[in-house]
């Protein structure tokens, strides 16, 4: 939803409105009514959704008698791209910057201000059901209206998921989107079991997930690196390679094959990019940790059923064609 065709002096009311009647219950006021501006997405991942928002700054608050009128009965995990914000909630109070997470509970009262020396917010938000998470209400407690610094640990993890998602996440079908519910769930648990130190209280299954998302993102970092395979990453995890092999297994694809895959996805979008054209293949293929041309030409054929020069002088052309239509 967008509020640009939406008169100016009617748009707070109409963007109050719509987020009371599919979000929860709200009041939101604005310094400047008249200059507001705000847009916002859904996307549906079976039990959880995912939500992101751009607006002018603004204040919601949510007192007990709109809580009775209606409440999702949610914890709300918002990732900050834009912006500052704070929080108010169940005695705690933050103030969050760029790149920072905070949680809430839809059940209790709230105050959630966006100062407007920040100018415009964007923000992504995990709605999450109070029923799915595995961590108990009195810990979580804890975590309410608290900053939770997005840049280490499990919550830079997550807050890289949660831009993945909105990313790419419209391009995905009903059935990704509900595994990538569940793994937004097992994300968000364990971020905020790590800040409160109960990780070892999670379900084996929600440990598991979270250490996989580690493990990706090591390889992500280090595609580069011929000397990326398996038992340095489980050295760097410290764990067994046999664990490592059992853990990649269970999500249906090998350690080896997830290297190979997402080293072949590097290079044929940098073979795509214009920009790269007078780089010779042969340096493409080292940058992404690839040991020969020759063993490069081979796997990239075999994975997009034409070789690497084939495949750039079609993207070329390609691109031409382009042009030429516009």
């Amino acid at each position: 939803m967008s509020t640009d065709e939406i008169p100016p002096e009617e748009r707070l009311d109409w963007y109050s409105g719509i987020v009371s009647r599919e979000v929860m219950p709200a009041a939101l006021s604005s310094e400047r009514p008249a200059e507001f501006q705000g847009e916002s997405a859904m996307l549906d991942l079976g039990d959880v959704r995912a939500t992101r928002a751009s607006m002018s700054p603004l204040r919601s608050r949510r007192t007990a008698a709109m809580i009775r009128r209606g409440d999702p009965e949610q914890y709300q995990l918002a990732l900050l791209l834009k912006g500052a914000t704070s929080l108010a909630q169940h005695r705690n109070e933050c103030a969050i910057g760029v790149g920072d997470l905070m949680l809430w509970d839809t059940s209790r009262p709230s105050d959630y201000q966006m100062p407007d020396a920040g100018g415009q917010v964007r923000v992504s938000i995990l709605l999450l059901p109070r029923n799915i998470m595995p961590l108990r209400t009195q810990r979580l407690e804890r975590m309410l209206a608290r900053r939770i610094p997005g840049d280490r640990g499990m919550a830079a993890i997550l807050a890289s998921y949660m831009t993945s998602l909105e990313a790419h996440g419209a391009k995905c079908t009903p059935q990704e989107l509900h595994r990538l519910g569940t793994i937004a769930v097992d994300l968000a648990t364990a971020c905020l079991a790590q800040h409160l130190d109960a990780e070892d209280r999670l379900p084996v299954e929600v440990r598991n997930q979270a250490l996989v998302q580690r493990i990706h993102t090591f390889i992500e970092h280090n595609l580069g690196d011929p000397a990326l395979n398996p038992p340095a990453i489980a050295a760097h995890h410290n764990m067994s390679v046999r664990t490592l092999h059992k853990l990649f297994h269970d999500q249906g694809e090998s350690v080896h094959a997830r290297i190979r895959r997402r080293r072949l996805e590097q290079c044929r979008a940098d073979l795509a990019d214009p920009g790269l054209r007078s780089r010779p293949v042969s340096a493409i293929a080292a940058r992404w940790g690839f040991s020969g041309p020759v063993l490069f030409s081979r796997s990239f054929r075999e994975a997009f059923g034409l070789s690497p020069t084939e495949f750039r002088a079609l993207s070329i052309n390609d691109s031409r064609a382009e042009r030429s239509a516009r």
